[in-house]
Parts: structure tokens; C-alpha cells; sequence
């Protein structure tokens, strides 16, 4: 038997490495699945090259947790280590690993970033266990090897009597880890992390139903038999070339990532890359809700197939966070903070090439089958104008595929729509204007009057429209959006004007003032516009600009504008030529006239859906007294 102690210059680094790691100690399974994975793999490798001179089989891992002796057994069949391997990779080279990670993260607290792959793997077992022993046999002639240690700098090296190749991993759990002795524990954690390792995974056993027996009664049971209980798919579908791959065989995937997910998925995406990066996997589009909270943190994010964080912002562009499935690159530095990650150059090209593989594919479904891209519009169209938002790459190929609804359900490209309505839609100033609605209902009035001039409409609802407006605006033109309840219908397209106000100048002004009078402290903004007759006496509209400056603050603007909390802006709009505005006109009492403003301020408040509560209430009493 031999001693030694392993050459550290922090006298007990293991307490350390145990404080710094404490949240994340579960990883431990991970990191020693991970390495049993990697011996089996090099076994793999080295008997396909004729380099080890052995039967590779059908090797597997084995996880037993030994509840009573407050063990946990970690077993592989791979390549094994000699008592210098030992020597070599446990006590120097993954040992000043772990020493060189603490030295350079111990400053930078927990959000250092993801914790394995730091070189520190074997080692990670001191976080859950008071003892370590590992039991070796190299698949090269030598002796078996048995390493002690305590969780001190001190180790001891003895010869075993393993008879097979491979490795056993024997943790001794701590009084503060035993939670990592029930069953139930190491099975969520061999789910999480190794569901999909290369190498199948054994944790117990399960029962097999067998068919019944030639002449078996019907009440009589089936026979079972025990079997070995492999909790991973070895060969996930991302692993696969898409050639060799069904649409059920996506569809059983999404379903294995996503369980308790009942929505089928509106489409996928397979991503496979070999240069200037490794990156492959297969990305879903669910089907998305308008609220862009709760859609995060969807996406997979794996490493050789050992599972790693499902927090990819940084790797993926933000606008696809919304999207589900997996990622798995051997290329994405996760040893390092999210600001260094944001900054890779690396991971700039992978994000890049996801956004280009997803433009791809989206130009593809919408050339291929455009009836059926018009019916998935409004369960993918939150994704497509976030990304036409925030990457311009994606703007450029979006803007073909892009599409804009209108009111009654047709959908226009924005080349479409823009040869649709230049004749009729171009205001004097040659400034192509597209009107919209975002709420078919409370808008309905001023919808009508809109298509009564033969214009069109597009009915575009989700919360992040304000601010693809003001994009589209800027890259592009000659543009207006203007939403239908903007201004009266016919200024929102202003023509050259040719109507005449029935109203001198002096009566405008006058009535102007009584109105203004009346309606004081209502807070409206009073106009004197000559319409046609047969338009609404009065008209409240929302200026365009005030009020998407709003939205845009409700959805993550307010920093761009600095405006604090808006207040609601209205215009009341005065119908110079409808007769009732001529009667309150020439009204002889003042408190008639009064009556009749507040009636007509009324409705048009009743049009907009701005008359609520108390004020709804005296309404409707006052209009049935003025039916009497």
C-alpha cells in the first residue's frame, strides 16, 4: 500500500471546494456520469483503431445508491486507469484544476456561471461525500488500483482484486448530503442531466411483462421477469440526420422533452453544422401566447449530450428564447461568466447562424404551403416581430415573409399590401399611410367609417406592433401607420382639402368656446373640422404619436423615450356641418345647450368606450328621460 498527499498549497482545499459550490452540489452526478461516459467512449475509439485489444460489448453505467452504508456506487465499463493513470489524472492534473478554478472564481461569488466542465469533474464529489474510493481496472494488462481519500490533502493507493475492466466510483455521503441517498433524488438528477448521454444509463431494475403461456386461463396474471431499468435515450433525435428522420419521429421527441406539454408543435427546426463550429439540435415552435413573460428559458442547452442550463440567453438570440427544443454544441464555452459568453466570438457566429437557419425555414413553409403559414400566423407572428425588432439580419429575410392581417381575415406581404393600397392610401405629401386596428370591437365605428372610404384596414394586435411600427417607419420611405381611431376618417389620409365648413370662422370660434366651456375639465383637446354631414357630430380621437409612445413604455420603451408615466391625450372633434352641432349652435338657453354638448360628448365617449361607471350610469337615466 501506498501514501501520499496530493501537492496543493491550500492545506484542505476540499471544505472550499464544498463552500464555493454548496448551491449547485448536485452537479456531483452529473461530472462523474459525464467522466464514466467519456472512459467508455475512449474505450470505444481506442478498440475501433485496434489500439486496445479487448471486446468492447455493450458496455453500460451503473448508479446504485447503497441507503443502509450511506453509499453511493457510480460503475462504467470503459477504459479504466493503471495505479500511474491514477497517479497522473486524479492527484496532478484534475486536482490543480480544481485548485486553478477556486484561485480564479472565488472573487466572482456564484454567478461565475455554469459549474461543471471547469476541470474540476471527479473532484465535484467532495461536495456531497465525506469519503472518496475509486476501484480501476485498465483495459491494458496491468493490476487494478484502489485510491482512498478522506477529504484531506491525504490519499492511499492500494492494489484490489476488480477482475473486470472499467472503473467503480464509491462515494461515502456526508451527514449534510443525505438527501443524495433516496432513490427518487438520484433518479430526478440522472432525468435532468444524463437523459440523454451517449451510453445507456442503469439505475435498479423494472418489471417486463411477458406474454402469456399457450393455454393460460384468462384471469390468470402475465409473467414478468426483472429487467435492467436504462432511464436514457442514448440516441435522442438530434443525434440523427434529418434524413433519417419522420415528421412522428420529431413529434416523439418534443414529446419526450416535453411531457406534460399536450400542444402538438406548429413546426420544427433541425439544426446540424460541423464547420466553423459543432452545433446541432432541433428547435420547436409551440404555439405562443401574446405575453412575452412566460415564454423564457424553453431551449435545452447541451454539451456532448450531457444536459448543461436551459438558460441560453447569450447563446441563442433573445427573440427565439420563446422558442422549445435543444441545443448541443462542444464549441460553447461554459467555464465563464455571461458577460465573456456574450462577447465570444464563437458564440456570436452560432447565434447567427440559428437566426439564419430559422429565416430559412420560415421562407421556406411560407413559399412551400402559404395557405397553411397564414393559419400558424397568429401563433408564431410574437417571434417573427420580436426578431424583426431586435436582429436586422433576420429583418431583411423577414420582410418577405412577414405578414400584415387585415380586418376581415385576408393577409398581405408588405409588397402585397403596399401595391394594393398606393392608389388609394397616398396622402398629399406622397406618404403611403396603412391604417390598423387592435381591437376589432372597440374600434368597430371607426373601422366602419375607414372601409366606407374604401380603405383598407389591418387588424394587428400583439403588444410588440407599437414598436415594429416605428421600425418599419424609419426603414422605410415615405410610411405612416396610423391607427384608425387616430383622427377623424378623413384626416387620417390627408387628401387636398375640399370641403366647405357650413360655419363661419366667428361661429366656429364661438362654439368652440361654449364647448370648450362645458367641457373643461374633461381634459379634451377641442377641433372645429369640416366633415361631410352625414359624419358623427362629434368624433373623439387618440393622437397617433402620444398614444403609441405609451405602449411602446408598457412594453419596455420607457427607457428610449424618458417620458415617465403618460397621461391619456384625446381630441374632441367637432363636425362643422352636422346639423346637431348647428343647433347647439343657435341654442337659445344655456342650459340646452349644455344638455346637448354632454349628450353628444357622451356618446362619442360611448363610440370610443371611454364611458364607465357612475358617469355611464347618469347616461343612460338621462337619455331615457330625454326619450320621455
Amino acid at each position: 500500500m501506498a501514501t501520499g498527499k496530493i501537492n496543493v498549497s491550500v492545506e484542505n482545499i476540499f471544505p472550499l471546494i464544498k463552500k464555493f459550490l454548496y448551491s449547485d452540489h448536485e452537479i456531483f452526478l452529473r461530472e462523474l456520469i459525464s467522466n464514466a461516459t467519456d472512459a467508455t467512449l475512449k474505450l470505444k475509439h481506442l478498440t475501433s483503431i485496434g489500439e486496445a485489444k479487448v471486446d468492447y460489448g455493450n458496455p453500460i453505467i451503473e448508479v446504485k445508491v447503497d441507503k443502509d452504508n450511506k453509499r453511493i456506487h457510480i460503475l462504467d465499463q470503459g477504459i479504466g486507469m493503471t495505479e500511474e493513470e491514477v497517479k497522473k489524472y486524479i492527484n496532478e492534473v484534475a486536482f490543480s484544476g480544481a485548485e486553478e478554478f477556486l484561485d480564479k472564481y472565488k472573487d466572482a461569488g456564484k454567478d461565475a456561471g455554469i459549474i461543471g466542465h471547469f476541470g474540476l469533474g471527479f473532484y465535484s464529489a467532495f461536495m456531497v461525500a465525506e469519503k472518496v474510493e475509486i476501484i480501476t481496472k485498465s483495459h491494458k494488462d496491468e493490476p487494478a488500483v484502489h485510491w482512498i481519500c478522506d477529504g484531506s490533502p491525504e490519499f492511499t493507493i492500494e492494489p484490489s482484486d476488480k477482475s473486470e475492466r472499467g472503473t467503480e466510483i464509491i462515494l461515502h455521503i456526508a451527514e449534510d448530503s443525505t438527501e443524495f441517498l433516496e432513490n427518487s433524488r438520484i433518479r430526478q438528477l440522472l432525468v435532468k442531466y444524463n437523459k440523454f448521454m451517449p451510453i445507456p444509463i442503469k439505475f435498479g431494475t423494472r418489471k417486463e411483462t411477458l406474454p402469456k403461456p399457450e393455454g393460460a386461463k384468462e384471469d390468470e396474471p402475465a409473467p414478468t421477469k426483472e429487467v435492467d431499468d436504462i432511464i436514457n435515450n442514448p440516441e435522442p433525435a438530434w443525434t440523427k440526420q434529418p434524413t433519417d428522420l419522420e415528421e412522428e419521429d420529431y413529434k416523439n421527441f418534443y414529446r419526450e422533452l416535453y411531457p406534460m406539454q399536450f400542444e402538438e408543435p406548429l413546426f420544427h427546426i433541425h439544426l446540424n453544422v460541423d464547420y466553423p463550429f459543432n452545433l446541432t439540435g432541433i428547435l420547436y415552435f409551440p404555439k405562443l401566447t401574446n405575453d412575452l413573460n412566460i415564454q423564457k428559458d424553453r431551449i435545452q442547452l447541451y454539451q456532448n449530450q450531457v444536459f448543461v442550463t436551459d438558460n441560453v440567453e447569450g447563446i441563442v438570440p433573445e427573440f427565439l428564447t420563446m422558442l422549445k427544443g435543444v441545443i448541443d454544441s462542444p464549441d460553447i464555452p461554459l467555464n465563464v461568466s455571461r458577460s465573456y459568453l456574450q462577447a465570444d466570438g464563437a458564440v456570436k457566429k452560432i447565434s447567427s447562424y440559428i437566426t439564419r437557419k430559422v429565416a430559412d425555414k420560415l421562407t421556406s413553409l411560407f413559399k412551400n404551403n402559404r395557405e397553411d403559414f397564414e393559419k400558424k400566423w397568429n401563433d408564431i407572428k410574437v417571434v417573427i416581430e420580436y426578431g424583426m425588432l431586435s436582429e436586422d439580419k433576420f429583418f431583411e429575410k423577414a420582410d418577405k415573409f412577414a405578414l400584415y392581417p387585415t380586418i376581415d381575415g385576408d393577409f398581405y406581404t408588405f409588397e402585397e399590401l403596399e401595391n394594393k393600397i398606393k392608389d388609394n392610401q397616398t396622402d398629399k405629401d406622397d406618404k403611403l399611410v396603412i391604417l390598423y386596428a387592435s381591437d376589432k370591437e372597440a374600434q368597430h365605428s371607426y373601422i366602419e367609417a375607414a372601409k366606407k372610404k374604401g380603405y383598407e384596414v389591418l387588424l394587428l394586435d400583439s403588444p410588440i406592433v407599437p414598436h415594429l411600427m416605428q421600425k418599419l417607419e424609419t426603414s422605410k420611405e415615405n410610411l405612416s401607420f396610423v391607427r384608425v381611431d387616430a383622427d377623424h376618417v378623413d384626416n387620417l389620409i390627408k387628401k387636398e382639402d375640399t370641403t366647405i365648413s357650413k360655419l363661419s370662422d366667428e361661429e366656429k370660434e364661438k362654439l368652440k368656446k361654449e364647448i370648450e366651456e362645458v367641457t373643461k375639465d374633461k381634459g379634451y383637446t377641442i377641433q372645429m373640422e369640416a366633415m361631410e354631414s352625414t359624419a358623427s357630430p362629434f368624433i373623439i380621437t387618440e393622437p397617433e404619436f402620444m398614444r403609441r409612445m405609451k405602449e411602446m413604455q408598457r412594453t419596455g420603451g420607457s427607457g428610449m423615450f424618458g417620458m415617465g408615466n403618460m397621461p391619456d391625450m384625446y381630441n374632441l372633434i367637432v363636425n362643422t356641418n352636422h346639423e346637431l352641432v348647428s343647433e347647439i349652435l343657435n341654442t337659445k338657453t344655456a342650459k340646452k345647450r349644455e344638455r346637448l354638448i354632454n349628450q353628444s360628448l357622451d356618446l362619442a365617449r360611448l363610440s370610443k368606450g371611454l364611458l364607465k361607471g357612475e358617469e355611464l350610469t347618469n347616461f343612460i337615466s338621462r337619455s331615457y328621460e330625454m326619450i320621455k
